[in-house]
C-alpha cells in the first residue's frame, strides 16, 4: 500500500510541469507561445505547439495513471528532446546570467528525460493502472 501511494505521488510530481505548461500556458496563450516559437527557429510553429500540447497532455495523463505509461514516457521525452533542442542551447548564449539560466533549464529537462528514461525501461510501477489490471488478469 505505501509503495502504491509513494508510486502514485511520484507519478503526479513528475508530471505536473508537463500539464501545466499544456494547460496552464501554452494553451491560453497559444498564439504568444506560438510567436515565441518562430522567433527561436521552430519551423510551422502553429502546427507543432498543437502536436506539443497532445504530447504533453496525453503523455503526461498515461503516465499518471500508469496506463501505457511507456508510451506516455516516449511522447513526453520526444518533446524534451525538441523542446530542449529549440530553446535550451545554453551554449549559445553570452550574456552570462541568461547562459546560466538556460543551462539550468537544459539540466533539468535533462534530469526529466532520465526520469522518461525510467519509466520507458520498468513501466509505471505500483499502484499503476497496468498493474492493477495485470493482478486482476493474474500476470505478474
Amino acid at each position: 500500500m505505501f509503495q502504491s501511494l509513494l508510486s502514485i505521488m511520484g507519478r503526479a510530481a513528475l508530471v505536473a510541469i508537463f500539464l501545466m505548461s499544456a494547460l496552464g500556458n501554452k494553451i491560453p496563450n497559444y498564439s504568444k507561445v506560438a510567436a515565441y516559437m518562430a522567433s527561436e527557429g521552430v519551423p510551422a510553429p502553429q502546427i507543432l505547439l498543437g502536436g506539443a500540447i497532445t504530447f504533453l497532455i496525453v503523455g503526461g495523463v498515461l503516465v499518471l495513471v500508469g496506463y501505457k505509461a511507456r508510451l506516455g514516457a516516449t511522447l513526453l521525452l520526444i518533446f524534451l528532446i525538441l523542446a530542449t533542442y529549440f530553446f535550451h542551447d545554453f551554449w549559445t548564449v553570452r550574456d552570462l546570467a541568461a547562459k546560466e539560466f538556460q543551462m539550468i533549464q537544459f539540466l533539468k529537462n535533462l534530469s526529466l528525460a532520465g526520469a522518461m528514461l525510467f519509466i520507458m525501461a520498468n513501466g509505471p510501477g505500483a499502484g499503476s493502472l497496468e498493474s492493477i489490471f495485470s493482478k486482476r488478469s493474474g500476470k505478474k
